[in-house]
């Protein structure tokens, strides 16, 4: 089992963040807040605090917390805003962005995922997390619209659905490519005639699926 986030392991971790590129003060304190180990179980928990993707349940990853940080930092997510997740996964995703945002709606396909992480930010004291076990593909219509919207699986165009949810003057962030060996992280910023898209860098996630996982 894992030690803890103790302040060492704070100090590195932060560390790591900062020499690959997560340079938001506000990231980094968002981060520093969320620890990593509480995330992960079993054999893998020991390597929480090392900057590498490990495997969860479902078949899914936790990703490395470089890319959580990035990923985030290019969120730019301003306190009142309203933030949609797709892909809870693990839940550590999901509890950095709500020191930063007013509200975070998370959903993910996987209903063992969705039930897991729900119980683990009560257990932590995040109340301004809702969680929901959906098809993350079609969004979560019934809240938007959303000022920013994170993707933590890959698909091969930004989907339609979680377009029309960002509002204008919104940001969605998200992989995109054919494949799962060529990805590209993507900006996408809503404005009032359409969208512009930003290239931010290469990434490798699990691709987004529609339709519901098996209960479990």
């Amino acid at each position: 089992m894992t030690e803890g986030f103790d302040a060492d392991r704070k100090m590195q971790f932060l560390f790591t963040l900062r020499s690959r590129g997560v340079k938001d003060n506000r990231v980094l304190g968002a981060m520093e807040k969320v620890d990593r180990g509480r995330f992960i179980r079993g054999i893998f928990s020991e390597r929480a605090y090392e900057d590498m993707p490990l495997p969860i349940a479902c078949g899914q990853t936790i990703s490395q917390p470089s890319v959580v940080g990035l990923m985030t930092q290019a969120l730019n997510v301003q306190p009142r805003d309203k933030v949609l997740e797709v892909g809870t996964g693990s839940g550590y995703q999901a509890a950095v962005l709500s020191h930063l945002a007013r509200r975070v709606y998370t959903v993910d396909r996987h209903p063992r995922l969705a039930r897991e992480a729900k119980t683990l930010f009560e257990d932590i004291g995040l109340v301004n997390i809702t969680t929901f076990a959906a098809d993350g593909s079609h969004g979560l219509p019934d809240h938007a619209p959303f000022e920013r919207i994170l993707v933590t699986a890959a698909a091969e165009d930004p989907p339609g659905p979680l377009l029309a949810q960002l509002k204008t003057g919104g940001i969605m962030v998200l992989p995109v490519g054919q494949s799962d060996t060529v990805q590209s992280l993507i900006r996408v910023r809503r404005h009032e005639t359409g969208f512009d898209y930003e290239e931010l860098r290469p990434v490798r996630f699990v691709p987004l699926v529609e339709g519901m996982g098996k209960e479990s």
